[in-house]
């Protein structure tokens, strides 16, 4: 408990610097405290907010930036909210704890991690908590046709782009690997490298595959398929599966559809759920406004991203291990009584 003390101590002091530097790196001001007291989803003050969202050609950053317009537009301009481009789910949980931005995209496997203290952050709990469970994440893996890869296990010796640093794809490449029976470290050459130089290697051959976790379709992998179809390949990787399933609880099977990428036919996969992650002590009524126009405004977020169509009230409460906001749980009860 006291380590728990002293680490949210560091927190805050991070959350108001972060605060006192708004409009650098992306900076906003850091929103009031949970008071504790009841909720009323209604935030009276203006308020700015930064959303931690992924690559720039990835869906995160797409969704990210219409779910701003959408809560500075439900709120009349009284939550100011902007989306940034980041590494996605590790770095965006790190600066969300650290108080550079105040909602942060993340993968829920990534989540689990932070709150149990696990991964990227052994030995630190971090404090954070859910809004929602959002759409789910699926897994791509491609490869060159000409670098005879057929499977995680193929990959021994390649040139493989693991995505950027600090990210979930990074996370779950190098789960594929190891489970694979490949040190990420040393049994490939490993690119750690962004989604948009990720495809212009694929494209001049100077990567031979790829992992990619991402809502569907994904702008980059689009362009991909647009740009060098016949000359990469889908991998299924579902038989790592139980395997992935010993690290986290978090893996499912999942298919690509053929329509996604315009696939000679489905592909087999393993998805992940996405999550929205606030601090522990974010104000709930804020929680609450951020919740409530995730789902009012989810037909306009469809529009602009297909994947939001997978967001979905049925199941925003599955977040566990991570624990939903108590003013997230106030918005989602009132949605639920209105159907």
């Amino acid at each position: 408990m006291v380590r728990r003390t002293r680490i949210l101590a560091v927190f805050a002091t991070l959350a108001l610097t972060a605060g006192a530097a708004t409009g650098c790196g992306g900076r906003q001001d850091a929103p009031s405290a949970d008071t504790g007291g009841e909720v009323t989803c209604e935030v009276g003050a203006e308020t700015r907010v930064s959303i931690a969202t992924g690559n720039a050609t990835g869906v995160y950053f797409s969704l990210g930036n219409a779910y701003a317009e959408q809560v500075s537009a439900a709120t009349d301009g009284t939550v100011k909210a902007t989306a940034a481009e980041t590494g996605a789910s590790v770095q965006n949980i790190q600066q969300l704890v650290g108080g550079s931005y105040q909602v942060a995209f993340s993968l829920a496997d990534t989540a689990a991690d932070a709150v149990e203290g696990k991964g990227s952050f052994e030995g630190e709990q971090q404090p954070v908590q859910a809004l929602s469970r959002i759409y789910p994440n699926y897994t791509q893996v491609i490869a060159r046709a000409d670098s005879n890869i057929t499977s995680v296990a193929d990959m021994r010796g390649k040139r493989v782009s693991t995505g950027s640093p600090g990210s979930g794809t990074e996370v779950i490449a190098n789960r594929l690997l190891e489970t694979a029976g490949l040190d990420p470290q040393s049994d490939v050459a490993a690119q750690r490298l962004d989604l948009t130089k990720t495809v212009d290697g694929m494209k001049d051959g100077s990567i031979d595959a790829l992992f990619w976790s991402g809502g569907l379709p994904t702008p980059g992998i689009t362009d991909l398929m647009t740009s060098a179809r016949n000359d990469v390949v889908f991998l299924d990787i579902t038989p790592q599966l139980a395997a992935m399933q010993e690290v986290s609880t978090a893996y499912e099977e999942g298919v690509i559809p053929a329509a996604a990428y315009g696939l000679p036919g489905d592909v087999k996969t393993i998805v992940v759920p996405n999550m929205l992650l606030v601090r522990d002590d974010v104000d709930a009524d804020l929680a609450c406004v951020l919740t409530r126009t995730l789902f009012e405004r989810q037909p306009e977020l469809a529009q602009v991203v297909g994947a939001a169509r997978g967001i979905d009230l049925d199941t925003a409460r599955d977040t566990a291990p991570v624990p939903l906001n108590r003013g997230a749980e106030h918005a989602l009860d009132e949605l639920n009584a209105r159907r």
